[in-house]
């Protein structure tokens, strides 16, 4: 945090009122501090001075904090690096505090190790990053910053930076986190560091959804959107898996074996009692809605190097462009007029699942478990004094932590975009289940879409379900 100009102000008069009444050189240990930054000077430029350098000094401290401190100090050798390599998702460190998701590499403020994670905000307080360079077999030992997301709506156990130096001369391929700077690296399971290498971005758009639970079945919407998402321009969507029903399993070996979509297993129960509620007023548990900050965290990551564009929804959102056609002319033009922009928020508006317009009552569909769209095409008006939410396009490689509907630190701007370019269409449960017919508005820009979705559903629904 910054100090205000009349904190500081009234400190330095009262300290200087304190040191004029007692005649004491040293009547508050802070008085030399403010004598040597101000010269010993009473006047109000002096104080002026004071102000501007502390406010300087407290926010340069706050930045320092952000990036690790320590310098990896070489501990012992060994003649091959070795180590026990894991390939879980989420793996507990012996504390039971912490739980590694993955580690990447992240040169954009210095050569660190950005290890996405999940600790518990008040009882992990030391962490360090052990590195074996090869081929000389050398253990470096860095102390990590431990970076808690701000957005971990009273849960205790939240997403986190776990960030650490690289040694200058090698570039280590893994890394094991310990609690401890002491200890055995070949007793410490070691995690492989992604985003080493930069390459040319092999995909434009990549949706990232976070987190399937609940034996997730609502088969047709999901393939709905899948389907609606390729037509926009997507080539990639990652999704973080709890469970599912079956059908649904089904459903989403097909996505994967044509290379659409990638799953990374989320057993994240396995670990915490997790919530299915946003804040721990509504269910106190460990963390909330399945860890799903952590997951577009490490999504965000592990797309940098190989996405030009990250989009951060659910499988039941789906951002429509109303003056393009499809997304990458509708980012073209948004960053045409926004250069310097690295988050495109989307306003939220719900599409109630509750009231229908029979228009494509296809009848193959309706042995198929789920919510079939093109019939919803009725939206909730906004509501007054309250905000929609949002969700976002981003450029992962300016976006350093997201939280669901903002991001939290990024290199570059967020831009709200008009609703007049696009929204994103959310076909839910109603948020106002008590307004009639004739109050929501009538919004069949989805329907521009409606020959290409049809044919591509039904190719899906006859290879899988029907």
């Amino acid at each position: 945090m910054v100090l205000s100009c009349s904190v500081v102000f009234g400190y330095w008069c009262l300290t200087m009122r304190q040191h004029k009444v007692q005649g004491q050189r040293n009547v508050h240990p802070h008085l030399d501090t403010f004598r040597m930054l101000c010269g010993g000077k009473k006047s109000c430029f002096a104080a002026t001075v004071c102000i501007v350098t502390l406010t300087s000094m407290v926010t340069l401290s706050y930045l320092r904090l952000q990036r690790p401190s320590h310098q990896p100090k070489i501990i012992y050798e060994v003649s091959k690096c070795r180590g026990e390599i894991t390939n879980s998702t989420i793996t507990p460190l012996t504390d039971n505090r912490t739980f590694i998701v993955s580690p990447y590499f992240d040169n954009r403020e210095g050569k660190v190790t950005r290890v996405i994670g999940i600790v518990h905000h008040k009882d992990v307080k030391e962490l360090f990053c052990w590195f074996c360079c090869q081929p000389n077999g050398k253990i470096y030992v860095s102390k990590a910053a431990i970076d808690v997301h701000s957005d971990r709506f009273g849960f205790p156990y939240g997403a986190a930076d776990i960030v650490c130096s690289e040694p200058e001369n090698c570039d280590p391929t893994h890394v094991s986190i310990h609690r401890s700077p002491l200890g055995n690296i070949d007793q410490l399971p070691s995690f492989e560091i992604k985003n080493r290498k930069a390459e040319p971005f092999p995909v434009d758009f990549t949706v990232c959804i976070s987190a399937m639970f609940g034996h997730y079945n609502n088969v047709l919407q999901f393939v709905q959107s899948m389907e609606m998402y390729k037509i926009l321009g997507v080539q990639k969507v990652v999704i973080y898996k709890n469970n599912c029903s079956h059908l649904m399993e089904k459903v989403l070996r097909l996505y994967m074996e044509e290379g659409t979509v990638e799953i990374i297993p989320w057993p994240i129960n396995s670990h915490l009692k997790v919530s299915s509620e946003w804040h721990f007023s509504m269910d106190g548990k460990d963390i909330g809605y399945y860890g799903q900050i952590t997951a577009l965290n490490d999504c965000l990551y592990r797309n940098m190097q190989r996405s030009k564009f990250v989009i951060l929804n659910d499988a039941d959102e789906i951002i429509l462009p109303l003056k393009h056609p499809d997304w990458k002319t509708m980012m073209s033009s948004l960053q045409e007029q926004n250069p310097r922009t690295a988050v495109f928020l989307f306003e939220n508006h719900i599409f109630p699942e509750s009231i229908s317009t029979p228009m494509f009552n296809i009848l193959s569909w309706n042995t198929v478990p789920g919510v079939n769209i093109l019939n919803h095409v009725h939206r909730e008006p906004d509501r007054k004094d309250v905000i929609n939410p949002k969700k976002m396009i981003v450029d992962p490689r300016k976006v350093i932590q997201t939280s669901v509907h903002s991001v939290l630190r990024a290199y570059g701007n967020s831009v709200n975009v008009p609703m007049d370019v696009a929204l994103v269409y959310h076909c839910r449960k109603p948020l106002q289940a008590n307004l009639p017919r004739e109050s929501l508005i009538r919004d069949t820009t989805l329907w521009r879409y409606n020959s290409s979705l049809i044919m591509n559903v039904n190719k899906v629904l006859y290879q899988t379900v029907l």
